[in-house]
């Protein structure tokens, strides 16, 4: 999964397009996106389309902070549709997430639904003491399948007048909760999914940006608006070129068996190198033509 594709939940006129912009994933919004007195009927309209049919990508939704009254009745109102995955946002340490895990648990039984077949998606650096909190995120329930964060509401809870630069930079601190989501999902062994890009007009500066998230790490990115995904996806779908030298590197190993490095292009490659190009290839690479190969 490369793209996540945000769309309000109280614009049902929206759901099939969202569908259909090519986005891997889409998230019905229940959060920022809807005004209380729209609540009621945003989750009707979420949870109708949940419920329509076959679905061609996985369907999402990001409901309201576990700490607020309007999150369990969320949760409740669109779960009938089964949604493929529930969005966390706002969690404030780990607590925070096992509570939703527990809510999960308890509505999957009710429906005799297997449990832990939901998805969660926390975002985990939305808040000062979140950031501060990361190392709680660590230990989470297995259907956490990775983490994210969110920079406009730690620019509102820090008291910054902005999160980016002039030229479209984070800030330090908000690099910092940037690195402190990409750190906390790698040593929790789940994906590390990047911030929305708030431009929906310059699509080489969203690419660019989007490179920069996966030469960083991350292996996926939030989007607010069908045109970022192609840019998106140019920039987290690895070249040929790139795939091609990946398999040479495991090709090379393995004709090394139980060698700690090896020479290949002139350069000496060691197991941070092999377990780059496995990653490259387990996350985008054909299992049925791929070889094999292990050290």
């Amino acid at each position: 999964m490369r793209s996540m594709l945000f769309v309000p939940g109280d614009r049902p006129d929206r759901f099939a397009k969202a569908v259909a912009s090519g986005a891997d994933a889409v998230i019905f919004d229940l959060e920022d996106a809807i005004v209380p007195d729209k609540r009621v009927a945003a989750r009707k309209a979420v949870s109708d389309f949940l419920a329509a049919g076959s679905r061609s990508v996985p369907l999402w939704v990001r409901i309201s902070p576990v700490g607020s009254e309007a999150a369990l009745g969320d949760l409740a109102a669109v779960f009938r549709g089964r949604p493929d995955g529930i969005v966390l946002p706002k969690a404030r340490n780990g607590e925070d997430v096992w509570r939703a895990d527990h809510w999960l648990e308890a509505l999957e039984s009710s429906l005799g639904v297997a449990p832990g077949t939901t998805g969660l998606l926390p975002l985990i650096t939305e808040s000062a003491g979140a950031v501060l909190s990361a190392a709680s995120f660590m230990s989470a329930p297995a259907r956490v399948m990775g983490f994210t964060w969110g920079a406009e509401d730690l620019a509102a809870d820090v008291g910054a007048l902005a999160n980016r630069t002039a030229e479209g930079h984070l800030g330090p601190v908000f690099e910092m909760a940037r690195s402190c989501c990409l750190l906390t999902a790698s040593a929790a062994g789940v994906a590390s999914v990047d911030t929305i890009d708030p431009d929906i007009r310059d699509l080489e500066a969203v690419e660019r940006r989007a490179r920069d998230s996966r030469r960083n790490g991350f292996t996926a990115k939030l989007a607010i608006h069908p045109s970022q995904i192609a840019p998106i996806h140019a920039a987290f779908t690895p070249t040929e070129e790139e795939m091609r030298h990946a398999q040479r590197v495991l090709d090379a190993f393995a004709k090394s068996p139980g060698s700690g490095a090896v020479a290949l292009d002139g350069k000496m490659l060691d197991k941070p190198h092999y377990r780059q190009a496995e990653r490259v290839l387990s996350l985008y690479g054909d299992p049925k033509t791929r070889q094999e190969t292990s050290r």
